[in-house]
């Protein structure tokens, strides 16, 4: 029997799951990413420095942010420009925002559905308003941190080649820390929901990778790590990590010499829970979870703990920029010629680079970016072959059900990618 799922809901992007089975074996399960081809590598070709960040901002609407500041911080590599401490800070604060739009979305709006047996969080508008009304709360909280350091809530305007084009005004800043204080009442409401959640029970070991920063949670860094030992500059990401081509797809997929892995908010979190805010760890105990969890389903507690660390240091953050000030910090002035840089941040599905060169005109001449979910994409198809033959006596429906979980806990961005992905087994 050959159970096909076409259009796989509430993910971002479009994807087919199709699982042959014969007389109660697997013969085959392959996830089929139909997306069109983006090109954005090759649309960069000639561009000058000054144009590449806006341009790889629309690769994607939900983490415009990170490629944003991945591309800024790999063009200020290869010019020799170093942003101040203030402009950093900021763009720590960018980030906090974009990921928390992001988390939020996919919690709710994505993951809720299918532990509340719904197909929408909007069927609970008149049976659980108040649920619905929390979550579109947090993700305006989320999306003002973009619009007050970034300009708007996507494709930030404000951001430029060594810092900041324009500053954030001392009293949005004032305001928005309010407005941060006033979602912990809803953050609690939300660890109390998915505290009394149902999740799948299954495991499996894997590598997990994520940037290494030793003074804070990972964000923005330059090595990267992981759990089987792995510790290189974020400049050598191409001696670690290998991207390849199969017989039955046309985009590359990731490996290390270990074979696939995972990036994302669970390797976040398992590689680096001692560096969590005290409330994000009193958030894991409520939620049952610690560093040795080796459930895919988890990475939606990992998410929710992220979003609670993120929420505590933004109000940090911006008590930092208030008590130094915002003066100072510009743009610094930008040299001409060419050069070779390369930088990777934590985008909300994990681990991004980004690497370029320019000529002496400073021209793009080469472009290298490799995407969070591509690097999962290995991950996820192992993920569904190994809890396949555990779900063999269940109905297709639950059966199907519990893989498109499986998939949706990854978070998928699948038009994020800058390859087409086409799956056909034989």
């Amino acid at each position: 029997m050959k159970i096909e799922l076409n259009h796989i809901t509430r993910i971002e992007g479009h994807a087919h799951l199709v699982v042959d089975r014969k007389q109660g074996e697997i013969k085959d399960c392959r996830l089929e990413i139909v997306e069109s081809p983006r090109f954005f590598e090759a649309m960069l070709k000639g561009r000058h420095f000054s144009d590449v960040a806006p341009i790889v901002a629309r690769v994607c609407g939900v983490c415009s942010i990170s490629h944003t500041l991945a591309s800024l911080m790999a063009t200020e590599q290869a010019l020799g420009v170093e942003p101040d401490a203030k402009a950093r800070l900021l763009r720590r604060l960018l980030s906090f925002g974009e990921i928390m739009q992001s988390h939020l979305l996919q919690l709710y709006f994505m993951a809720v559905p299918d532990y509340l047996g719904i197909s929408s969080i909007f069927q609970l508008l008149d049976s659980r308003r108040e649920l619905v009304a929390r979550a579109l709360r947090l993700k305006r909280t989320a999306n003002r941190i973009c619009e007050v350091i970034g300009g708007r809530p996507i494709h930030p305007v404000t951001t430029t080649i060594g810092g900041f084009s324009v500053m954030p005004y001392v009293s949005d800043l004032k305001h928005l820390r309010q407005e941060l204080v006033a979602a912990l009442p809803d953050l609690e409401a939300t660890v109390e929901l998915f505290a009394g959640f149902d999740f799948p029970e299954f495991e499996r070991e894997t590598e997990y990778i994520c940037l290494s920063d030793p003074g804070h949670y990972p964000l923005h860094a330059n090595r990267f790590c992981s759990s089987s030992g792995l510790n290189a500059a974020v400049t050598d990401y191409k001696k670690e990590v290998e991207e390849y081509l199969t017989g039955y797809s046309t985009a590359k997929f990731a490996r290390t010499a270990r074979g696939s892995y995972m990036v994302g908010p669970l390797a976040r979190f398992k590689n680096n829970f001692p560096r969590l805010s005290p409330m994000a760890r009193k958030v894991a105990s409520a939620l049952t979870i610690d560093a040795d969890t080796i459930n895919p389903y988890h990475s939606l507690k990992a998410r929710l703990v992220e979003v609670v660390n993120y929420v505590e240091e933004s109000i940090h953050t911006i008590d930092e920029l208030l008590l130094h000030g915002l003066n100072g910090t510009k743009p610094r002035a930008v040299p001409t010629g060419g050069g070779q840089g390369t930088a990777a941040v934590e985008a909300p599905r994990g681990l991004l680079f980004h690497s370029y060169t320019y000529d002496r005109n400073g021209l793009l001449d080469t472009a290298d970016c490799v995407i969070p979910t591509a690097q999962n994409l290995a991950n996820i198809e192992t993920d569904l072959k190994a809890i396949l033959p555990e779900l063999l006596d269940r109905s297709d429906q639950e059966l199907t059900r519990r893989l498109e979980m499986l998939i949706r806990s990854y978070d998928p961005c699948l038009s994020c990618s800058t390859h087409l992905l086409k799956i056909d087994l034989v």
